[in-house]
């Protein structure tokens, strides 16, 4: 689900930004954007949105600025040679006077380098923990409005899935006569074979008689539905039990639709019916990627 958030909060000790952006994916995926000096906090940090996320692909920018350092950061020399030169190289190659800045190139992103094996600091953990707890929580505002207003649409559409079914329900009796006659003339076909053993034939009939009705797919699609409609109601976590319950619908309507071949004119209305409740179904499934 799509959900933005940021948060800019002070501490004793300096400044920190957290920004959190989020879009639609099954699972959740993380992605940090933050100075190196703070990926000793990265495995907390982590830890603490899998509690309170479960899906989406969310982007996490940290900066934070201390109010004054205390650990001994090295220069990087490396850096800083490479600066100087490819500065002396563009000043040769353009023709121009001019002597490199000291003052500029220190401030290049990586110039100073932290502390060896620096340990996280307890307080400041703390501190980033609770903004991103905060930062987290303004996103999942922005998402249950987006949510509540996904889940109103989805419950229309399974009204209308329930209201198609009914009417293939309604079809299904006017059909029984062409459904019936298709398994007569079936049987027929068979019993006219020679060899046919009568185990196998009892079989066969059996196979037959489930594939000329559609009476089982109708009740679990009424099924189905209902307990779709409830999950929508009921509210919470529901996206990864909408994707099984979505697959086990539209499982439904295939063998629904594969059942009305042969049976004529009223074939060809179940035909549409069923393919309207298989659109709907995927106009769910789409939608229900944005709720988790």
């Amino acid at each position: 689900m799509t959900g933005y958030a940021r948060l800019r909060r002070q501490s004793p000790d300096g400044e920190a930004v957290i920004t959190v952006k989020g879009v639609n994916h099954r699972g959740l995926d993380l992605h940090f954007q933050m100075p190196e000096a703070l990926d000793p906090y990265e495995t907390a940090m982590r830890a603490l949105i899998r509690k309170m996320m479960s899906r989406g692909h969310l982007e996490i920018r940290v900066q934070y600025h201390r109010n004054k350092s205390d650990a001994v950061a090295s220069l990087n020399t490396a850096l800083l040679d490479s600066y100087v030169a490819a500065f002396r190289q563009a000043a040769s190659h353009t023709g121009t006077v001019a002597e490199c800045d000291l003052n500029v190139a220190l401030r290049v992103p990586g110039m100073f380098e932290p502390a060896a094996d620096q340990e996280p600091e307890t307080e400041l953990q703390a501190f980033l923990l609770t903004l991103l707890e905060d930062t987290l929580t303004e996103m999942t505002k922005v998402r249950e409005r987006e949510g509540a207003e996904t889940a109103a649409v989805l419950v229309e559409r399974t009204k209308s899935i329930r209201t198609a079914v009914g009417q293939v329900r309604q079809i299904r009796t006017r059909a029984m006569p062409a459904f019936q006659q298709r398994l007569r003339d079936r049987l027929g076909e068979m019993l006219g074979g020679t060899g046919i053993e009568p185990q196998r034939l009892v079989q066969e009939a059996a196979m037959l008689a489930d594939r000329s009705d559609i009476g089982e797919e109708i009740t679990r699609l009424e099924i189905h539905s209902g307990q779709l409609d409830q999950m929508l109601q009921k509210g919470g976590e529901v996206g990864k039990k909408m994707d099984f319950l979505l697959q086990e619908m539209n499982r439904e309507a295939n063998t629904m639709l594969s059942k009305t071949n042969g049976i004529g004119e009223q074939g060809l209305v179940l035909t549409e019916v069923a393919l309207g409740i298989k659109a709907d179904i995927e106009k769910i499934r789409e939608q229900s990627l944005n709720l988790e």
